[in-house]
């Protein structure tokens, strides 16, 4: 088998782009009117080998770039409410938090970028996105460190031979506007160098704003370059760069009352105008990959990321029992943050028989060198209510702070896979991990174990039934927050482990897919933090590590093409989730956790130029609190859009209209009493992509 490129040129409805798969030199080209482009049939980053999904027994959700593309999405939150098994956590200082299956993502642990550990502290990239995969459950045998809901894995745009131009500009009623270029194509004649480039600029009006009534803004510029060369027919070699630049206003969400009502306007932001986040993220990785048989190829890959991030906050403190028109005290700091995070790792792929058993095999490790350093210095306190002047910025900086404050530990772990083909209907999965953590007082080591049964009772379905453990090694002395009681307590190590069985089955000529799966996951060592009623000192929360956390639930999901004209990706979850042997959370239910949560997005081609898109979010009650006492109420969104598509000069243009909370509905998103996030009213989007 030769390494060489596959190209497939695909028209879909909302814009003409070039998908690109670097494994053979064929060229397939689709005509028609007609094209799939809501399902995917592969996600590399559940099994790390080609596997399709119906040979992977575990639930993976892929959202392809046709559905990020439709919807506008600015932000990976955009992207991920298309999956009813993530629901939003806060989103407080410029970044969001999800929890997938009730279980929240760190921003460490939860997240990849091409099957590389990726530090997630800030909103993703996504106009770089190809694909967002969504998989299910603990994954720590093939990534390590993993929390027990599962993995968000961003899959990048690839380099294309043939030669692309897209250029796309779109703006919202509050004049915020974002401006993209993404460029490809081969460098050489023979088409054996080919690179892909995008730009992007954003401004962002919010449609919330400061108690002095300046609106908060954002700034936000990324750049990416993607380089392809073929070696030989049999090797490839890929280097990577992005940067992201990001300065936006600081919102730490709205303060709400015992019985779950916004305090005061819905727009209101309690920090000060002049509080701010400004981020400078930049990736640089190659990877390599060489067929070095028709069966066997090893996979290379090494990326070092680097995060840099100063905060200017006020840091506004709720008072116990607030209401409007009371004063409310600050503390304001300057802070500087430096993560870097360093990530290898190598995979032998192949596939062989022993007698009558046929072996897709895998055998790799990877590693996580982690360095963080922080340097802050703090103001002093002052009192403010609504009405009075703002106070102007305090003459701090970070840089007066010549001590730093820092982390580091290396981690790596060695993984063996094998899915075993006893006959065309049975398949066993195996595979197990070692890991070994180097860090200072606290050196870890661990074994996880995953196994998978798996019945195809014909070509376009699967039944299976599987067993995974995670494992999330914690530092000596856990930094948790500089104002939490707790900050610096040694912890255990978190574990996790789910058993799941499920049911995948393609119709229509396997252009939809349904999928089906129960799953029961157990957590022991949850952090679970309170606001302190009367503040101590300068701590005004206090962390600690529960027992065991408990999440049973159901999951339904469809995807793809209904007919030739109408496309869907729907999915609900059920979800029985709690603490139990811990003295204080037994029988309660963690925030942001609903019983029920579902999603619907839908395309209909009216004919070959106009499309319409209908789309129904809907999240049940949930707590606002880990004592449940405050609810959350459910709420149901409701999205629609359209799209006029037209040829004029050989350019394909697309022009598009989103009405976003299409029926004003009020309602809150993720988040505690002190740093809700509010829901935003209808929303206009408009936007014009070309294609040349």
């Amino acid at each position: 088998m030769k390494l060489n490129s596959i190209y497939i040129a695909l028209l879909a409805s909302i814009t003409t782009s070039t998908y690109a798969n670097t494994t053979d030199l064929e060229r397939i080209e689709v005509k028609g009117s007609y094209f799939n482009d809501y399902k995917v049939d592969n996600a590399n980053g559940a099994m790390r080998t080609s596997a399709s999904l119906l040979e992977t027994a575990q639930s993976v959700t892929v959202i392809t770039d046709t559905i990020i593309s439709e919807q506008l999405a600015t932000t990976l939150g955009e992207v991920l409410t298309n999956d009813a098994s993530l629901t939003a956590g806060s989103q407080q200082r410029n970044r969001e938090v999800f929890n997938l299956r009730g279980f929240e993502l760190s921003s460490s642990t939860g997240y990849l970028r091409d099957g590389h550990q990726h530090w997630s502290h800030y909103q993703q990239p996504i106009e770089i996105l190809q694909q967002v995969e969504v998989i299910k459950g603990p994954s720590s045998i093939l990534y390590g460190q993993s929390g027990p809901g599962g993995l968000v894995n961003m899959v990048t745009k690839k380099p294309t031979a043939q030669t692309l131009f897209n250029a796309s500009a779109d703006v919202d009623q509050h004049g915020s506007t974002r401006f993209m270029v993404d460029a490809a194509g081969a460098l050489t004649e023979s088409e054996d160098l080919r690179a892909r480039g995008i730009l992007v600029k954003q401004d962002v009006d919010y449609w919330r704003e400061y108690q002095n009534g300046e609106n908060r803004e954002r700034d936000r510029f990324l750049g990416a370059l993607v380089v392809d060369y073929d070696i030989s027919d049999n090797a490839l070699v890929r280097v990577h760069y992005d940067r992201t630049d990001d300065e936006a206003g600081l919102d730490t969400g709205a303060w709400i009352d015992d019985n779950a009502n916004i305090i005061g306007n819905d727009k209101t932001i309690r920090d000060m105008s002049w509080a701010f986040t400004d981020i400078t993220v930049e990736n640089l990785g190659v990877d390599l990959e060489v067929f070095l048989t028709d069966n066997w190829q090893v996979k290379l890959g090494y990326n070092e990321q680097t995060f840099e991030r100063q905060r200017f906050e006020s840091a506004p403190r709720m008072p116990s029992g607030f209401t409007e028109g009371d004063s409310y005290e600050s503390r304001p700091y300057d802070r500087f943050d430096d993560w870097q995070f360093k990530t290898a790792f190598i995979d032998f792929i192949g596939e062989f028989k022993t007698g009558s058993l046929q072996h897709q095999f895998l055998i790799g490790a990877n590693s996580l060198d982690y360095y963080y350093g922080q340097r802050r210095t703090s103001a002093d306190y002052f009192d403010f209510s609504a009405g009075q002047a703002e106070p102007s910025r305090p003459s701090v900086s970070y840089k007066t702070d010549d001590t730093v404050s820092e982390t580091e530990y290396d981690y790596y772990g060695i993984y063996v896979q094998d899915l075993i083909s006893f006959s065309p209907q049975w398949q066993l999965s195996l595979g197990g991990r070692y890991d070994k953590q180097t860090r200072e007082g606290a050196d870890n080591e661990s074994f996880v174990p995953k196994v998978g049964v798996l019945y195809h009772p014909n070509t376009s379905a699967t039944i299976y039934a599987s067993y995974s453990e995670g494992f999330e090694p914690q530092g000596s002395e856990t930094l948790i927050d500089e104002t939490d009681v707790n900050n610096g307590m040694k912890l255990d190590a978190i574990t996790s482990e789910q058993r799941e069985i499920g049911i995948k089955w393609q119709l229509f000529d396997d252009r939809l897919l349904l999928t089906g799966a129960i799953f029961d996951i157990s957590k022991e060592g949850t952090l679970v933090s309170e606001q302190l009623e009367t503040p101590i000192g300068s701590f005004t929360s206090e962390t600690n590590q529960v027992g065991e956390q408990r999440h049973k639930g159901v999951e339904v999901s469809a995807q793809g093409a209904a007919t030739d004209r109408l496309f869907v990706m729907a999915s609900t979850m059920y979800l029985d989730a709690n603490f139990e042997r811990d003295e204080v959370l037994e029988g309660k239910r963690p925030t942001d956790a609903p019983k029920w949560s579902a999603s619907l997005w839908t395309r209909y081609e009216l004919n070959d130029a106009i499309a319409i898109n209908a789309g129904a979010f809907y999240e049940g009650e949930r707590f606002a609190d880990s004592d449940n006492t405050i609810i959350k109420d459910a709420y149901t969104r409701v999205d629609v859009g359209a799209t006029y598509k037209f040829n004029l000069s050989n350019t394909d243009i697309n022009l598009r209209l989103n009405i976003e909370n299409l029926f004003d509905k009020s309602y809150l998103g993720g988040g505690g009493t002190s740093n809700v996030t509010v829901g935003e009213g209808t929303n206009l989007r408009l936007a014009a992509q070309f294609s040349f």
